[in-house]
C-alpha cells in the first residue's frame, strides 16, 4: 500500500530555497546518505538504520526524484588513516561522526573516559532524571493541587538510593545507545587520550594517526573559583550531586544560573533548606528579567530557599571533625567581609570550564583564552599568529561559543557539512536552551535589554508580545496556569529577535520559535499557521498572533505531496 503524505511548504520554506526544487526541463538530483523524517521513526517507514538503505522516491507535483542513501563507514582518502578523527565522544562528537559517516567519511572517534561525555555521564542526562523525580514529589505533595482534581494522595515519601539508580540507569541506557549506535554505522572508536602532534597527525595512548580533517570535541570540566575546597561529600560539584549521595537538611548552593536553579528544584522537593549564594545583585542574572522576576515569584519565594546576593564565596571548608561547612562570604564590589555561614553541605554551581589541557595544541602553534580554543564562525581553529590551522575544528563547550549539548551537536553537523563541501555558518541565536524547573523556563535569540541595545545601535524599533498560560485550555485542564511567554521582535519587518517562556512544558515549546529564527521565518508568516487545540503548543500561537507587524505576509503557500 502506498502512502501519501500531504505537506504545504511556503516558497521562502522549501528545500534549495535559492533555487527551484523543480525545474521546468529535468527533476533536481540531489543525494542525502540518510533521510530523517521530521516525528516518525525511519522504522515507520521501512528503514533500517543499521542495513543499507533501499532507494526511495518522492513523488512531488508528480515528477519522481531518486534518492539512495546507505549505512557504514566509508573509505578514507589516500594517504591518510581516516577521512576525520574527532577526539571526545561526548554529545558533540556523537553528533559529528553520526553526520559524518552519513556523508561517507570513514570516521575515528577517540575517547579517553566513557561515551557520552558530561552530558549523558555527569550532565543534562541524570539531573533531567533527578528532575522528574522532584516533579513527581511535588506534584503528590501539594495537596491543594490533588483536590483540585478530586484525587485524594496519603503522604509521598521517596527512597534516596531508588531515586539516585534512576538517574545512574537512565545514564548508561543512553551511553549504551550512543554507543551502539556509533558502532552499527561502523565508527572506529578508539580508547586513549587523544593530543594534536601535528598537521592531521593525531595520537592516542602508544597509537599515532592520521586525518584529513581533525574535531577538537573535549567539552569541559565544573569550575571551581579560588578558596573553595571540595572534598566530594559535604563540599561538591554537580559531578557528585547527581550520584545523590545525601540530601542534606540544609545545603547551599553558589551560583544561580542553569544548574543551580536545578538543583535547588530536586533539592526543595526532597525536604532541604537551600540558600543561594550570587555574586551579582540579583538571582537569575542570565535570564530575561521580566521571566526572572516570575520565575523566582514562583520558584524561589514559595519555598524553603533564601539567598544572598551581591557576595562572594571566598572561602568554603568541607565539614570535619564534627563541625559544619563554614562558608566565608564578602561583599563582591568591595571585598569587605560581609558573613559566615554554617551549613551541612555546600554545591558549587558557578559555571564550567573548558578541558583543554593536554591536547598538543603547542604543537600546532594554539593558544587557548582563558582556556577556550579560538575558532572563527566555522568553527575553524585559530593560532597564536591569529591564523587558522588548515583542516583543524574544536566544538562544544572547548570553544566556549555556547556552553550547551545541542550546540556542540550542531556545531559538529556544520564542521562536517564543510569539510563535505557544503559552506555551513551556524547561527548561535537560533540555538534554544531550556531550564527543566517546574515549571520549565526556556529562550532563544536576545533577552529585551540585548534587544533594545541592538535597536539603538542599528537604528530599528522594538515590539513585546506577551501571552499568559492563563489563558490556555489545556494549562487549566493540568491545573499548571501559571506562565508566560514573551517575544521580541522588529515591528517594521516581523523578524523575530528573541522569545522567552516560563511554564508548563516551556523546554518543548520553545522549538517553534527556534526553527523560524533559524530559517528566517517571519511573524506574518508563521501567525497563520495552525495549532492543534487543545494544546499548549497554542501558547506560542497565541504569541504570534499578539505580535503587530507593519508589512503582511507576502508569500504563498504551495501544495506538496510526498509518497513514499
Amino acid at each position: 500500500m502506498q502512502s501519501v503524505l500531504s505537506l504545504s511548504f511556503s516558497q521562502a520554506s522549501l528545500p534549495l530555497a535559492n533555487r527551484p526544487l523543480c525545474s521546468s526541463n529535468a527533476a533536481p538530483s540531489f543525494t542525502p546518505r540518510n533521510l530523517r523524517f521530521c516525528g516518525l521513526r525511519r522504522e515507520a517507514f521501512g528503514f533500517s538504520p543499521s542495513k543499507q538503505l533501499n532507494s526511495c522516491r518522492f513523488q512531488i507535483q508528480s515528477r519522481r526524484i531518486e534518492i539512495s542513501a546507505s549505512a557504514g563507514n566509508g573509505a578514507p582518502s589516500k594517504s591518510f588513516d581516516y577521512d576525520l578523527i574527532i577526539i571526545g565522544a561526548g554529545v558533540g562528537g556523537h553528533g559529528a561522526a553520526l553526520h559524518a559517516v552519513e556523508k561517507g567519511l570513514k570516521t575515528a572517534i577517540i575517547e579517553g573516559d566513557v561515551v557520552g561525555g558530561t552530558c549523558v555521564n555527569r550532565g543534562c542526562v541524570p539531573s533531567k532524571a533527578l528532575l522528574a523525580v522532584s516533579g513527581r514529589m511535588r506534584e503528590l505533595q501539594n495537596e491543594h493541587h490533588m483536590k483540585a482534581f478530586g484525587l485524594q494522595v496519603s503522604a509521598a515519601g521517596y527512597d534516596r538510593q531508588g531515586v539516585a539508580d534512576h538517574a545512574s540507569n537512565l545514564a548508561t541506557k543512553i551511553r549504551n545507545n550512543l554507543t551502539n549506535s556509533m558502532k552499527a554505522l561502523g565508527v572506529d572508536i578508539l580508547t586513549g587520550f587523544g593530543a594534536v602532534l601535528g598537521p592531521q597527525k593525531v595520537k592516542y595512548g602508544d597509537n599515532i594517526i592520521t586525518g584529513k580533517d581533525i574535531i577538537i570535541a573535549t567539552g569541559s570540566v565544573p569550575f571551581v573559583p579560588k578558596g573553595i575546597e571540595v572534598d566530594g561529600k559535604t563540599v561538591i560539584t554537580s559531578d557528585h550531586a547527581l550520584k545523590l549521595e545525601s540530601v542534606p537538611d540544609w545545603i547551599v548552593i553558589v551560583g544561580s544560573g542553569y544548574i543551580g536553579l536545578e538543583f535547588s528544584d530536586v533539592y526543595t522537593a526532597l525536604g532541604s533548606e537551600v540558600t543561594f549564594i550570587e555574586a551579582l545583585d540579583q538571582l537569575m542574572p542570565g535570564f530575561d528579567p521580566e521571566i526572572s522576576k516570575l520565575a523566582q515569584r514562583v520558584l524561589i519565594n514559595p519555598r524553603k530557599i533564601d539567598c544572598h546576593t551581591g557576595v562572594f564565596a571566598s572561602k568554603i571548608t568541607p565539614a570535619k571533625d564534627g563541625k559544619p561547612v563554614m562558608i566565608e562570604l564578602i561583599d563582591a564590589k568591595t571585598k569587605e567581609p560581609k558573613d559566615t555561614l554554617e551549613v551541612d553541605a555546600a554545591l558549587i554551581a558557578t559555571g564550567r570550564a573548558p578541558f583543554t589541557t593536554g591536547l598538543g595544541l603547542e604543537n600546532i602553534n594554539v593558544e587557548t583564552q582563558r582556556g577556550f580554543i579560538p575558532v572563527d564562525e566555522r568553527m575553524r581553529v585559530i593560532d597564536g599568529n591569529g591564523k587558522l590551522v588548515p583542516h583543524l575544528y574544536c566544538i562544544g563547550d572547548a570553544n566556549g561559543k555556547l556552553m550547551l549539548a545541542h550546540a556542540a551537536s550542531a556545531q559538529g553537523i556544520s564542521v562536517v557539512e564543510q569539510v563535505t563541501g557544503t559552506d555551513h555558518v551556524l547561527n548561535h541565536l537560533s540555538i534554544p536552551a531550556a531550564c527543566f524547573t517546574h515549571p520549565e523556563i526556556s529562550m532563544v535569540g536576545l533577552t529585551e535589554p540585548q534587544a533594545r541595545e541592538k535597536a539603538e545601535k542599528e537604528g530599528f524599533k522594538v515590539s513585546i508580545a506577551k501571552t499568559s498560560f492563563k489563558a490556555n485550555t489545556k494549562a487549566l485542564a493540568e491545573n499548571e496556569g501559571e506562565g508566560l511567554a514573551k517575544m521580541i521582535y522588529r515591528p517594521d519587518n516581523g523578524e523575530i529577535l528573541g522569545v522567552h517562556i516560563f511554564g508548563l512544558h516551556a523546554a518543548d515549546l520553545i522549538h517553534e520559535a527556534s526553527n523560524a529564527i533559524a530559517l528566517g521565518t517571519r511573524i506574518q508568516e508563521i501567525k497563520l499557521a495552525v495549532h492543534a487545540h487543545p494544546t499548549l503548543s497554542e501558547v506560542v500561537d497565541e504569541l504570534f498572533k499578539a505580535a503587530k507587524v507593519d508589512s503582511p505576509a507576502s508569500v504563498t503557500a504551495q501544495s506538496v505531496k510526498v509518497a513514499v
